[in-house]
């Protein structure tokens, strides 16, 4: 096989969060977003568990997401006394600047074949392709581990089991043109020891 290496470095490197903020209302096209979901599931998956699932919220569907997660925050924190309006705001308001949502789960294997480590890495390259996907076509993407992802409480409302797990939310949106954002890493061969003996 033979491939374009510095097409594939470039994608790699350029690759940035682009937050919902940056977002222009303008919907992703439904190909570029199946074509996340079709690369997602090339991720590297130990026993062929292939542990990622999605939900796709798009229309409406952005809307109901949106709903849940604010009243299900209103409802856990008025109990305890430090429910905050501006917290609930965001969570019932933000989901709107995205054209589509996908809800990230790493669905344990029934048989327990491998460590849940190896099952949470297997679905975070699923979500690295993704992330990949859309740079690739034009597309904004950002994965956060805000809102529900945490409460477990919440699970019932994306039908996942007890020892599944909700690992966060891919928005996705078309990016403003004059966006250009620069990258910062440290230099990689400080972070790395070469053993040849």
């Amino acid at each position: 096989m033979s491939y374009n290496t510095e097409e594939i470095n470039n994608v790699i490197q350029n690759r940035r969060s682009i937050f919902p903020k940056m977002y222009t209302g303008v919907a992703v096209p439904k190909e570029v977003i199946n074509k996340m979901l079709e690369n997602a599931n090339w991720a590297p998956t130990h026993k062929f568990t292939e542990p990622w699932r999605f939900q796709v919220f798009t229309g409406a569907g952005i809307q109901r997401l949106a709903v849940f997660q604010s009243d299900l925050y209103r409802k856990r924190t008025e109990a305890l006394g430090i429910y905050e309006e501006a917290k609930y705001l965001k969570l019932l308001e933000k989901p709107h600047l995205a054209s589509h949502i996908i809800a990230v789960i790493m669905q344990r294997d029934i048989d327990k074949r491998v460590p849940v480590m190896e099952e949470e890495a297997a679905v975070s390259c699923a979500v690295q392709n993704m992330y990949l996907t859309a740079t690739a076509y034009g597309a904004g993407c950002y994965w956060s581990t805000g809102g529900p992802t945490f409460w477990d409480d919440a699970k019932p409302f994306f039908k996942i089991g007890k020892e599944d797990k909700l690992m966060g939310f891919v928005f996705v949106g078309m990016p403003k043109e004059s966006l250009k954002l620069k990258g910062h890493r440290g230099a990689w061969e400080e972070k790395v020891v070469w053993v040849e003996a």
